[in-house]
C-alpha cells in the first residue's frame, strides 16, 4: 500500500505539471493544422522496478499532399531508466497516406528490465523475478481495399535474452518454452474495418481487426506457433459529449510458443487491473466496456470495467474461472483538434490493482 501511495503522490504532481505546462504549449499548437508536438515525463512505480524515470514526446501529423480532413497520423517516442538500473527505448506510430488509402503501424524499441513470472494456465507458482533484455520490431503495411476495410502484411522479432533467472525457480529448471531465452521472427497477414468518425478518441464507428502470424524456422526464428488475434471495438455516442465504448480482445496461440508469447491477461490496454502476464494460456478472451465523459475544459474522465477467461488446447475456454477488474480514470487533452489524450487510469480487481499513465486510450 505504501508503494501505492508514493505512485499515486508522484503521478499526481506529474499530472499537475503537465497540465500546467501542457495546457500553455497546447494552445500554442492548435493553431497548426498539419504538426503538433507534446512533450511528457515519464514517470510511475513499481514494485519490480522501483521508480521509473525518463522523457516522452507525442507527435501528430499530416502529410502535405493530404487533405487537412485526412486521418491524422501519431508517432510516440519515449525513454526511461529505473532505480534498479533499467533501461527503455521504445516508439509506436501509427501513419495515415495518401488520403487514407495506405495504413502503417507498428513498434520498436529495446528493453533491459525484469518481469515476473506466475507460471502457466492453472498450474499457479509463487511469483519468480527475472530480467530480461531485448529488442522488439513491430511492421505492418495495409492498404484500403474497400470502404473502410483494409487488407496487408505484417512481420515481428524479438530477441527475448534471458539473463537472470530466481534461484530453484521454474525458469531457471529450464522445463519451460522460452525459459532459456527466444528468438521470436513472423511474418502474416491482417484484414482491417474502421468506421471510426476519428482515429484518437471516437465517438461512432465500428474498429474490427483479424490477424494471423506465423512465427518459426522459417523466418528466423526459433520457436514454431501460430498467433490469432481478433479485436472489435464499438464506439457510441450516448448524450452530447458522453460516449460508451466496448471492446472484445481475443488471443488464441497454437504451436510451441516461449512462454512470453502466450496470451496474457493483462496490461495497459486490456485487463488493466492484472499485471501483464499475471495469468498466461493459449487462449485469452476479453471483454472491456468503458463510458468517456468531459469534466472540465482540456479534463476528461473515464469509467471502465472488465472481464476475462483464459484457456488451452484441452479447455478453449474456462468460462468457470472469469476474471473482473473495474476502475476510473482522468483524462487531459493535449490536442484539441484531433483529440488525442493523457491517460492517468487507477484499476482494481480481486487481490489485485494497477495504475496506468500514458498517451492515447486503451481501446
Amino acid at each position: 500500500m505504501d508503494s501505492t501511495r508514493r505512485c499515486l503522490y508522484a503521478l499526481f504532481t506529474c499530472w499537475c505539471l503537465i497540465a500546467g505546462l501542457g495546457t500553455s504549449f497546447a494552445k500554442n499548437r492548435d493553431s497548426t493544422r498539419r504538426f503538433s508536438a507534446f512533450p511528457f515525463p515519464v514517470i510511475y512505480y513499481a514494485p519490480e522496478t522501483r521508480f521509473v524515470y525518463g522523457a516522452g514526446g507525442a507527435f501528430t501529423f499530416r502529410f502535405k499532399r493530404d487533405p487537412t480532413t485526412a486521418k491524422p497520423s501519431n508517432v510516440i517516442v519515449g525513454a526511461a531508466y529505473t532505480q534498479n538500473k533499467q533501461l527503455l527505448f521504445y516508439t509506436t506510430f501509427q501513419t495515415f497516406y495518401d488520403n487514407n488509402k495506405y495504413y502503417f503501424y507498428g513498434e520498436a524499441g529495446y528493453y533491459k528490465y525484469s518481469y515476473y513470472f506466475f507460471g502457466i494456465g492453472q498450474q499457479d507458482i509463487p511469483k519468480e523475478l527475472y530480467k530480461v533484455n531485448y529488442p522488439r520490431v513491430k511492421l505492418n503495411a495495409d492498404r484500403k481495399v474497400l470502404p473502410n476495410l483494409y487488407a496487408g502484411i505484417g512481420y515481428q522479432y524479438e530477441n527475448y535474452n534471458i539473463a537472470e533467472t530466481q534461484t530453484g525457480g521454474a525458469l531457471e529448471k529450464g522445463m519451460i518454452a522460452g525459459s532459456k531465452g527466444s528468438i521470436t521472427s513472423g511474418a502474416g497477414i491482417q484484414l482491417i474495418y474502421d468506421s471510426r468518425d476519428t482515429v484518437f478518441y471516437p465517438s461512432n464507428g465500428w474498429f474490427g481487426q483479424a490477424t494471423f502470424m506465423n512465427n518459426g524456422n522459417t523466418w528466423g526464428g526459433d520457436h514454431n506457433f501460430n498467433r490469432y488475434i481478433l479485436e472489435v471495438t464499438k464506439y457510441q455516442k450516448l448524450y452530447k459529449r458522453v460516449i460508451l465504448a466496448i471492446n472484445s480482445y481475443n488471443s488464441f496461440v497454437t504451436g510451441n510458443a516461449p512462454f512470453q508469447q502466450l496470451s496474457q491477461m493483462g496490461s495497459n490496454k486490456e485487463m488493466r487491473g492484472y499485471y501483464q502476464g499475471r495469468y498466461t494460456d493459449n487462449n485469452l478472451m476479453v471483454m472491456e466496456a468503458e463510458g468517456r465523459f468531459p469534466i472540465y475544459k482540456r479534463f476528461g474522465g473515464v469509467l471502465f470495467a472488465n472481464s476475462g477467461a483464459l484457456g488451452n488446447q484441452h479447455d478453449f475456454i474456462r468460462y468457470d474461472d472469469i476474471k473482473f477488474t473495474y476502475g476510473a480514470g482522468l483524462r487531459f487533452n493535449v490536442n484539441r483538434k484531433d483529440h488525442l489524450n493523457l491517460r492517468l487510469d487507477y484499476a482494481l480487481g480481486k487481490n489485485t490493482s494497477g495504475i496506468y499513465f500514458t498517451i492515447g486510450e486503451a481501446f
